[in-house]
Order: C-alpha cells, then sequence, then structure tokens
C-alpha cells in the first residue's frame, strides 16, 4: 500500500469517525429536542388556560359559558401553516381539565367527561403542587402513537391575591382544578424526519467534502516524497539533475544526502571513464612517439632523423592539446550554474572568431556569407560562447573543400519566448550515417578531408556542455546541398 493511500485512509478514518460520532449526537437528539420545545409551549399554554378558566371552574360555569364553544371553535378552525417545508392545516391538541379530587369536568375531545383522572402523573403531580406530565401511548398496542400531556394548577384567585405561582409558592390549599393540554408526538414526527433529512444530507456532503480533503492533504504531504523519487529516477537513468527544493527539514536533510551519495557515485565513475578513455585515446600517440624514439639513432640521414623529431612533435602536442581540452571539459561538466554572465551581441562573436580565422580562410579560398538578420542581445558566459561558436565554425573550415562556401546567419526564431537562433552552414562532405549518432561522442573525431588526420574528438562534446550551462540547445544534421548544418538555439 502506497503512503499516499495509507495518510488518505488514516485521515478519513479520523475524520470519518468524527463526523459519525457527531451525526449521530445530533439525531439521538433530534427527537427529544423537538419534544422539549414542544412541551415548553405546553406548559406556557396550559398555564395561560389555567388563568383563563379559573372563574369558570370556581363558579361551575365550564359547561355553561362560551368557553366550551371556543374552545370547539378554535379545534375546528382550518388554517394554512408554512412551517419551513411543513404545512399546518390544524390543530392536534386535546384539553381536558378536572376539579380539585380529579374528575373531568370538560374535555375538548368528548373522552373523558365525568371520568376520574386523580392517578394520572399529569393531574396527580399537579394537584399536589408539583409539575404535572406524562407520556402515554393512545393505543395499547402502537407505543409510537404516544400523546404528551402537561397539567397546569387552576387556583382559587380569592385565596392567593398578588402571589406570583411557581414551583414554591403553589399550596394544595388553593389549588382547585387541574387543567391539561395534550398534544400527539406523531404531529411532531414530520418535523422531526425533516430535520434528520437535513443532517443527512449535510453529512453525506460532510463525508464528500473530507474525502476530497483527506485525498488534496495526501498528495500534498507526499508531493516531497514524488519529488525525491522522480530525482533518483533521474539519477539512476545517469541524468545531471538539481537536487529539488524540499520545504520539510526531514526531507530535505534526506535530499541533501541523496545529492551527497549522487555526486561520490559520480565522481568515481567519471574518474573510472576518463582514466579509460585517456587511456585509450593516448595509445596512438604513444605508440608513435615510442616507434619514432626506437628508429632514431645517430647513423640515420639527417632528412630521415628531421621528420621523426617532426613526427614526435607533432604527437607530442596532440597529447598536449587532448589533455588541455580534456581539463577544460573536465572542468565544465564538473559546474552546475554560470556565475560570469553578461549582456554580449551575439554578431559581435561571430565576426570576432571569423576575424581570428582570416588565414585559414585565405588560405583555402573558402567564401564566407553573413546574415545578421538581428542584433538581439543575450546573457552569456561570453568566453564560453566564443569556444562554442570557435569549434563550430573551426569544424566548418576543416571539413570544407577548396574554393567552397560557409554561411553564417543570426535570426530571432520566437520574439515571443526570445529564441536566437544561430546557423554555421558548410558545403564540405557531410557527416556519414555511421558517425551521425556519436559525434558528439568524447574522443570521437572523423578525418579532416585535406589532411586525413583527426582531432581531440572533444570539440562538440565542449560545444554541448556549453550549451547545457546556457540552457541552449545543439544540433548537427546534413542538409540537402551537401555539408553540414549547425544550429545553436540560445
Amino acid at each position: 500500500m502506497s503512503l499516499s493511500t495509507r495518510i488518505f485512509l488514516a485521515y478519513f478514518a479520523i475524520l470519518g469517525i468524527a463526523i459519525y460520532m457527531i451525526l449521530n449526537v445530533f439525531m439521538s437528539e433530534i427527537k427529544p429536542g423537538v419534544r422539549q420545545s414542544t412541551e415548553d409551549t405546553l406548559v406556557d399554554m396550559s398555564n395561560l388556560l389555567a388563568e383563563i378558566v379559573a372563574d369558570d371552574l370556581t363558579h361551575k360555569r365550564l359547561q355553561s359559558t362560551d368557553f366550551k364553544a371556543q374552545i370547539a371553535r378554535f379545534l375546528d378552525r382550518s388554517y394554512r401553516a408554512k412551517i419551513y417545508d411543513i404545512e399546518k392545516y390544524a390543530s392536534s391538541l386535546r384539553i381536558y381539565i378536572t376539579d380539585k379530587q380529579g374528575i373531568v369536568q370538560f374535555d375538548s375531545a368528548n373522552l373523558a367527561l365525568g371520568e376520574d383522572y386523580s392517578q394520572w402523573n399529569d393531574v396527580y403531580l399537579t394537584l399536589r403542587g408539583k409539575y404535572g406530565a406524562r407520556s402515554t401511548p393512545a393505543s395499547a398496542d402502537d407505543p409510537t402513537t404516544t400523546v404528551m400531556h402537561v397539567a397546569a394548577p387552576i387556583m382559587d384567585k380569592a385565596s392567593i391575591h398578588n402571589t406570583s405561582i411557581n414551583s414554591t409558592s403553589i399550596h394544595n390549599s388553593s389549588i382547585i382544578g387541574v387543567v391539561t393540554v395534550a398534544k400527539t408526538n406523531q404531529s411532531l414526527q414530520p418535523f422531526i424526519d425533516m430535520a434528520r433529512r437535513k443532517i443527512e444530507t449535510r453529512g453525506v456532503m460532510l463525508i464528500l467534502i473530507s474525502i476530497i480533503a483527506a485525498l488534496i492533504l495526501s498528495y500534498w504531504l507526499t508531493a516531497s516524497i514524488r519529488k525525491l523519487t522522480a530525482y533518483a529516477d533521474q539519477v539512476a537513468a545517469g541524468n545531471a539533475v538539481p537536487k529539488p527544493p524540499i520545504g520539510e527539514r526531514e526531507l530535505a536533510k534526506l535530499a541533501q544526502s541523496m545529492d551527497n551519495m549522487r555526486q561520490q557515485l559520480e565522481g568515481k565513475d567519471y574518474v573510472e571513464k576518463y582514466v579509460y578513455a585517456l587511456t585509450h585515446e593516448l595509445k596512438s600517440p604513444v605508440s608513435a612517439i615510442k616507434g619514432a624514439a626506437e628508429i632514431i639513432d645517430d647513423e640515420m640521414p639527417s632528412a630521415d632523423r628531421s621528420r621523426f623529431v617532426a613526427n614526435i612533435c607533432t604527437e607530442i602536442e596532440r597529447i598536449d592539446e587532448m589533455i588541455n581540452k580534456m581539463l577544460t571539459l573536465t572542468k565544465l561538466e564538473k559546474c552546475e550554474s554560470l556565475t560570469q554572465l553578461t549582456t554580449i551581441n551575439p554578431k559581435e562573436l561571430v565576426e570576432k572568431v571569423l576575424a581570428s580565422k582570416a588565414l585559414q580562410i585565405t588560405d583555402k579560398s573558402i567564401q564566407v556569407n553573413t546574415d545578421f538578420k538581428t542584433d538581439q542581445q543575450i546573457q552569456a558566459d561570453r568566453f564560453l560562447l566564443t569556444q562554442a561558436l570557435d569549434n563550430l565554425i573551426q569544424n566548418a573550415i576543416d571539413f570544407s573543400a577548396f574554393d567552397s562556401r560557409i554561411e553564417i546567419s543570426i535570426d530571432a526564431a520566437n520574439t515571443l519566448n526570445n529564441t536566437l537562433i544561430i546557423t554555421v552552414k558548410d558545403w564540405g562532405a557531410g557527416i556519414p550515417v555511421y558517425a551521425i549518432d556519436k559525434i558528439f561522442e568524447r574522443f570521437y573525431s572523423l578525418p579532416r578531408p585535406a589532411s586525413t588526420t583527426k582531432s581531440s574528438g572533444l570539440g562538440l562534446c565542449f560545444v554541448q556542455q556549453i550549451c547545457h550551462l546556457h540552457g541552449a540547445q545543439i544540433s548537427l544534421k546534413n542538409h540537402s546541398e551537401g555539408g553540414v548544418l549547425a544550429q545553436l538555439s540560445l
């Protein structure tokens, strides 16, 4: 299982449990909460009715006054009230009144008139000066048909002038009856169901948001690990890539350790490859020097001795050039970035290189045509870019035939991203098919047409490394007219 998946599952599990517990608390509190708020309303209503009917109960006028008719009209009243998404059309209340002995004197539902309710909790407790309430199923076979009953004492006004009615001041002698307001819990169920649906909907949305948050969190927490993985893959593939920026302190230390390990391993491999390559390339000139030295003696004709000494000097110069270029290339390959950047005009560099090659160009009667379409300046290392252009132009001269031509152009290929292309085009023999994929390899060189000798084979590798440091591109290919087209994109 991947680390991202583990983080996702762990975060989602913790958040899921927390959401479940919170929703479970809400769901379990909906029903009692709705009933408690309804009971509060019923308490107010029962006490209001207790004040209204006190005189009628005292003088035994409940059945003869307008109270009975008013309650009947209230219960028959049809109205339309939209409470959020629930519409209410009629009242579901039941009101009954008992005397001091608990005998029902009035019942809005006409179900228990004259019956003894003195043992029901609402009446029993209220007659004794306590808060009376009960919840009783309307049907013994169906426990869901419970009805909430809330009672209030009816006081004898003559015996309690200016006395507030509360649990600490009610005396049994002052109570002359009880009024009870009853409401079915089924009438509250739509509100409970609506609240449940809303909580469930919000809960599902919260879970979906939690899943998205868990995915984002797991992706964010493993971003640095993915960077390190990509970095390790690039290093394993042999690519020279910089250490990725890591924000986390522990992972940043790991990245530094990986980079140190890479440098150590690359350094070891680098030395091994160069020692092998240099040894291989030095065999030829060393063998030539050894052979010439063994042949030379005092009795050799002066002309032959001079020729062999000249060969020795040529091979020594070749070795010296190879070592110098090797050291320069090694320095470049170990360089991760350029620090000596200046604003330069490539046109001036090309003209400077051509001026230094004027004698060679004249000796081979080569016609050089230049086409500078832009004077756009760039940020570059002047010395290194000059060396790159020198190598490209020198190759064009070496591989061009006598009375041939070379074309050099500078053009802004794309003004949006400031791409500048320097092109060197010759009409020489071109690159053999077998050598096209090898021309940038170290020590790989083709014989010059005029002398059949080879160079050090480090020039184009040198150019490629300079381009890499400048973030540039170098390409060499044969063109349709015969010869080589070299393009340096800066």
